[in-house]
């Protein structure tokens, strides 16, 4: 961990609450571009990632025109990057609405056609449309610094935990609706969606998958932290180890938490995470029948780039055994 993150960021629901629920908003704005592109299983085509200054797009094509969209939450802006030129758009001291008016107008000078879409989703009691949300909203550096560093320490961890996985994983990132930082493991086992569920909940459920993802809280469940889950659900969850001290099954929410005082009372915050996560995909390969070969070895390129591939097969083998 660096100098600058030496002090654990103390995440408290009150204070973070309205720069969450902004962002959450204004991300969703560029957000709907990833509707426009190809469908990925568990929706890993729509997540933003967390860059060194805050949240990122993806590169997107439209006729005539490639682009991304960066939120650089440590600067108070949003920077439009297209082949045909740039534009930023401010976030600070404005409301949703106005700001969904200067970023269209901003793409249109790019030659970019507006998101196809107007509809704020996934945000509990919100406006409608982006253009109904005319509340000013306040820009609090210090709150977007803090949600950046959680985003980045528990970023960090979850892609050291994905990194072995040899099957299908999305990329590690935040989901624009539910505004969680998730990471999946995907099998190709298929499933049944609850029925009587909107379309994109169940279109996220077709096969089985696990999940371990970071949230700042909600209002009924405000305290911020690590959360897990396995898609379907299998018995047995009750009692197990979870591979940090504070973590436990939570049966009424379906989930496995560990809060971030305790991720950051760990003595390995960034080794904490990949053991939870560890933990957590080990209940599927005991409970639910995933199979325990699809993780590889856990190490850095170097070490690939000079070890034969015979001595990193042995070296996994025995390490299972």
């Amino acid at each position: 961990m660096s100098e600058r993150l030496r002090t654990w960021p103390t995440l408290v629901h009150d204070d973070l609450a309205p720069m969450v629920g902004y962002v959450n908003r204004v991300v969703q704005v560029a957000g709907k571009y990833t509707l426009d592109a190809p469908f990925e299983v568990g929706w890993g085509n729509i997540v933003l990632d967390v860059s060194p200054r805050g949240l990122r797009t993806p590169t997107f094509r439209q006729p005539g025109v490639t682009f991304s969209v960066h939120y650089r939450l440590l600067d108070g802006d949003v920077l439009i990057e297209a082949d045909t030129g740039s534009r930023t758009v401010s976030l600070v001291q404005r409301s949703v609405a106005s700001f969904f008016e200067e970023f269209c107008d901003a793409v249109a000078e790019l030659g970019i056609d507006p998101p196809r879409t107007a509809l704020v989703c996934e945000i509990p009691d919100c406006a409608p449309t982006f253009q109904h949300d005319d509340v000013e909203r306040t820009w609090d550096p210090r709150a977007a610094r803090l949600m950046w560093e959680a985003w980045d320490l528990a970023a960090g961890g979850l892609e050291a935990w994905q990194a072995p996985f040899l099957g299908n994983r999305p990329r590690v990132g935040v989901m624009w609706g539910g505004f969680d930082l998730s990471a999946t493991r995907h099998s190709t086992r298929p499933t049944e969606p609850p029925p009587h569920r909107p379309a994109f909940q169940r279109n996220a459920q077709l096969s089985a998958y696990v999940a371990v993802g970071f949230a700042f809280g909600s209002d009924s469940a405000p305290e911020a932290g690590m959360y897990a889950y396995i898609w379907p659900q299998p018995d047995g969850l009750e009692g197990r180890s979870w591979g940090v001290d504070g973590a436990a099954w939570h049966a009424d929410a379906g989930l496995v938490r560990l809060p971030w005082d305790r991720l950051g009372g760990t003595a390995e915050p960034h080794r904490a995470v990949v053991a939870f996560g560890d933990a957590v995909y080990q209940a599927a390969v005991d409970l639910a029948g995933w199979p325990a070969d699809l993780a590889g070895p856990r190490v850095d390129g170097w070490y690939m780039s000079r070890t034969p591939p015979e001595r990193v097969r042995a070296a996994e083998k025995a390490r299972q055994h």
